[in-house]
């Protein structure tokens, strides 16, 4: 017998809060990047060069956001769910690039430190942080149930932390006339965005591999399913995520040899206590009887269940 429970589509949310944050971030981005010509500030460039990847990924996200809501196809079951963790692995994968280009300049600065002019360095990265802070406020909820919005979400993180580093290295350029902070602080703010992209890129590749996902223990999974009355064993399980907050499993259920309105009731009750403690919302269970060797209570139940 074939069992299929299925969530209903994700819906989009955050496309206002992120179409917000792209405006923001391309107004303080030609902001920086001006300021850090005439400051010829690194930081303040690297912050430029940071903002200009963070209007990409937003772009990118409200891309993804749109797409995924197009039902699914005959040829795509699963509608387009993934192309927002595709998305999200390219925000990933752009702010490593983005990271090592940084330390690439950095790294000729901190041998020929060039002077900054650290009045203007400051005001600039003051607007930069008020503006990624706002960011943070509009994207801080939503970001917390959709990987492609935690992806955007991470790049304002980035920048915040970005803004706040400039300020200290113009800080201490004006009080100490120390050049060589700017690079320091540049570097500073690359590996903030590498380790965030890391970590985005990771749970990326996790999803498209379809690894089980961390907040969920399989073997807790197998004796939940267990424990439902009328399931002897449980075999060929295997749990995955679809996209952002929606998480699939398909498994074999051996049951006692009973009546097809009886299997129907593990059925749901195995589904039902799924999606309590794991959140596993959409579910396809097998059900084999040891003491059916014909299969024909299976057969029956494939019958009633496409009916």
């Amino acid at each position: 017998m074939g069992s299929h429970s299925h969530s209903a589509p994700l819906s989009s949310v955050g496309s206002r809060p992120l179409k917000t944050v792209l405006a923001i971030v391309l107004v303080v981005m030609a902001a920086e990047v001006i300021g850090g010509i005439l400051s010829n500030s690194l930081a303040l460039l690297s912050d430029a060069g940071h903002m200009l990847v963070d209007a990409l990924a937003l772009g990118l996200s409200l891309f993804a956001i749109t797409i995924a809501r197009r039902p699914a196809t005959p040829t795509k079951t699963y509608g387009y769910h993934r192309v927002e963790i595709m998305a999200a692995l390219a925000n990933g994968t752009t702010l490593i690039l983005v990271s090592l280009y940084i330390f690439y300049e950095a790294y000729h600065r901190f041998l020929d430190p060039p002077a900054v002019q650290t009045p203007l360095m400051l005001l600039v990265a003051t607007i930069g942080l008020i503006a990624n802070l706002t960011g943070i406020l509009l994207l801080r909820k939503v970001s917390r149930s959709n990987l492609n919005i935690k992806a955007a979400f991470w790049h304002i993180i980035g920048d915040t932390i970005s803004s706040v580093g400039v300020i200290v290295g113009g800080v201490i350029i004006l009080v100490t006339g120390w050049y060589i902070a700017d690079p320091i602080i540049a570097v500073f703010i690359g590996g903030i965005i590498l380790w965030g992209a890391v970590r985005l890129v990771s749970e990326s590749v996790d999803i498209l591999l379809e690894a089980a996902p961390k907040h969920i223990q399989v073997d807790k999974v197998i004796q939940t399913i267990k424990n439902v009355s009328g399931v002897d064993d449980v075999h060929d399980i295997h749990v995955w995520t679809i996209t952002s907050g929606m998480h699939a499993l398909s498994a074999h259920l051996r049951i006692e040899d009973q009546k097809v309105s009886q299997s129907a009731e593990i059925v749901e009750t195995v589904s039902r206590d799924l999606a309590r403690y794991f959140n596993i919302t959409h579910t396809t269970l097998q059900l084999e009887c040891g003491s059916c060797p014909t299969g024909l209570i299976c057969d029956i139940g494939r019958r009633e269940n496409r009916g």
